[in-house]
């Protein structure tokens, strides 16, 4: 199904019917699967026969997934794991080593960053942080031992940008793998792996699943690097479950609906709020006065669910404004049907130190919205003062 438009492989990419001939993808919730014989069994275990083993190795409604979004991700291949941060946690262990050097993006998730800086560097593994967009401090930052480039663009909560051609042409002077996390995109509206990146890494938990329903993450990239990364999965155990399999293999095949449907409200809203008096600033990438409007929208095919916006009133005018909301809903989830509300800087970004969150310009007065599918109008209403 190389051939087909995105949407139809959403759909169709993926499904291997069982001898039962079930139109919707089967749920093989099973820990272990049985051999014709003891030779047989020797045999899978050694790889010398394909099949399935283990569910903490392989399992056929997982692998109807990772087919299904390495098809979405133009990618050789993809690892489904049991959330987003397995998924990262994964990447950088099986990709890095003590003594390798990481640069990463300073706008990451509030939790990627406490990862990197609490627990990669008890492994001796040092990690530079940089401005996401600028191009010039990613080359700076390279030293002889520089095994890795890591970041998400576009960033949670601001929306920064930065141009993954210019920085995969970095990466691929220097030998450094570039891995990005596309969470806030996913393959409908980016991807990664056209514009130069090595590795893209998923939260699927958030708009894949799109509903909020289960945790789950997923890795896509050539078949080389992920054979890697597959035997540090198989061994440490943050494996996808089948049922969580089943549920964002369902969540794919309304992706690129679901994100039309998120980009135009999340516009209204981010246009609505622009005009309101109580604001001092919106961080929308489908805004012009955004910076990084112009490379998003050469890079992207729309500019995403996700609007940030600064209030009048500080820390305290901004749990008002959120406290003050009856429909949306106020949890630190994003990507979900239903519209949510956070406070980043009390919640998302809260273990950063105060130094990290204002080099992250997370600022206390920040409120973001991942702005959901009920009708516009009424997400506007819920948020007038």
């Amino acid at each position: 199904m190389k051939d087909n438009k995105f949407e139809t492989k959403a759909i169709r990419e993926g499904y291997k019917a069982s001898q039962e001939q079930e139109h919707s993808a089967a749920i093989f919730l099973t820990s272990s699967f049985t051999f014709d014989s003891a030779e047989q069994a020797a045999q899978r275990f050694a790889k010398e026969e394909q099949g399935n083993v283990y569910s903490r190795f392989t399992n056929p409604t997982v692998e109807a997934f990772q087919d299904k979004l390495a098809s979405l991700e133009d990618a050789e291949s993809c690892l489904a794991t049991a959330s987003g941060m397995s998924a990262i946690f994964a990447t950088i262990m099986t990709l890095s080593k003590p003594g390798d050097h990481i640069v990463a993006s300073r706008g990451m998730f509030g939790t990627t960053t406490v990862l990197l800086n609490t627990i990669v560097n008890r492994f001796g593994i040092e990690v530079t942080f940089v401005d996401l967009p600028d191009l010039v401090t990613w080359q700076d930052s390279i030293q002889s031992n520089t095994k890795l480039f890591i970041l998400e663009t576009p960033s949670n909560p601001l929306g920064e940008v930065v141009d993954l051609r210019a920085l995969s042409a970095i990466s691929k002077k220097h030998n450094i793998i570039l891995a990005v996390d596309n969470c806030v995109m996913t393959p409908a509206l980016q991807k990664p792996l056209s514009l130069g990146a090595d590795i893209v890494i998923h939260s699927a938990t958030k708009y894949i699943d799109g509903q909020g329903r289960c945790l789950a993450g997923a890795i896509a990239g050539s078949s080389e690097l992920l054979e890697e990364i597959s035997s540090f999965i198989r061994t440490t155990g943050p494996t996808l479950s089948a049922f969580n399999a089943w549920v964002v293999l369902k969540g794919l095949e309304t992706l690129p609906l679901r994100m039309r449907a998120h980009c135009e409200n999340a516009r209204q809203l981010a246009n609505w709020l622009n005009d309101q008096s109580f604001v001092e600033k919106v961080h929308y990438l489908g805004l012009e006065s955004h910076p990084h409007h112009q490379i998003a929208k050469e890079q992207q095919c729309d500019f995403g669910g996700i609007v940030s916006f600064e209030v009048s009133g500080g820390k305290e005018g901004a749990f008002r404004l959120i406290n003050n909301t009856k429909m949306i809903s106020i949890t630190a989830n994003l990507g979900d049907t239903k519209s949510t509300i956070t406070h980043p800087a009390s919640t998302t970004h809260a273990r950063l130190s105060e130094d990290e969150r204002r080099q992250s310009n997370i600022s206390d007065n920040l409120i973001r919205i991942s702005v959901g599918l009920e009708d516009i109008s009424d997400i506007i209403d819920d948020l007038k003062p």
